[in-house]
C-alpha cells in the first residue's frame, strides 16, 4: 500500500470517527436533555410481556392494538379494523425492542429504543425520530 494510500485511509476513518450520530439532534437526543429515562432490556420485558399496549403512531395518530407475548409472539391491529397481523418481537441486550410482522417485514426487524417520558412509553425509530407512544397497557391479549 503506497503512502499516499494509507494516509487517504487514515483520513477517511479520521472524517468518519468525527461524524456525528444519525441521531444528534434528533427527537430521542432532545427527550433524553429533557429527562426522559432510556428504558433497559429488562425494563421493556417487564413492561411489553404478556401485555397488549395500545400504540399511537406519531406519524398518522392511528392507534394499534399490538400483543406481546411470553413466547415472542406478537399480533396486532389498528383499531377499528378487522384485519390483524401476526409477526414477532425480542428485546435485545442492546435495550431496544424489535418487531417483525408476518408477510410484511419478514426477515426484516424493526428495532426501536424505549423512552419513559411523563410517565408512558415512546418508543424512537433508529434515525432518532419518535415512532409513536404507548398510551394505554392492558394485562393478556385483547387484540
Amino acid at each position: 500500500m503506497s503512502g499516499r494510500t494509507l494516509i487517504g485511509l487514515v483520513a477517511s476513518v479520521v472524517l468518519l470517527g468525527a461524524a456525528p450520530s444519525a441521531q444528534a439532534g434528533s427527537e430521542i437526543e432532545d427527550a433524553l436533555d429533557a429527562g426522559a429515562i432510556r428504558l433497559s432490556a429488562e425494563e421493556i420485558s417487564k413492561r411489553v410481556t404478556g401485555k397488549t399496549l395500545t400504540f399511537v403512531s406519531a406519524k398518522t395518530g392511528d392507534s394499534f392494538l399490538v400483543y406481546y407475548g411470553a413466547d415472542n409472539e406478537t399480533a396486532g391491529r389498528k383499531i377499528g379494523s378487522e384485519g390483524m397481523l401476526t409477526g414477532f418481537h425480542a428485546v435485545t441486550d442492546r435495550d431496544q425492542i424489535c418487531l417483525g410482522w408476518q408477510g410484511r417485514d419478514l426477515p426484516r426487524l424493526r428495532c426501536m429504543d424505549v423512552l419513559l417520558i411523563d410517565g408512558k412509553m415512546h418508543k424512537f425509530k433508529a434515525d432518532g425520530s419518535r415512532s409513536g407512544h404507548i398510551s394505554e397497557t392492558a394485562d393478556g391479549n385483547t387484540t
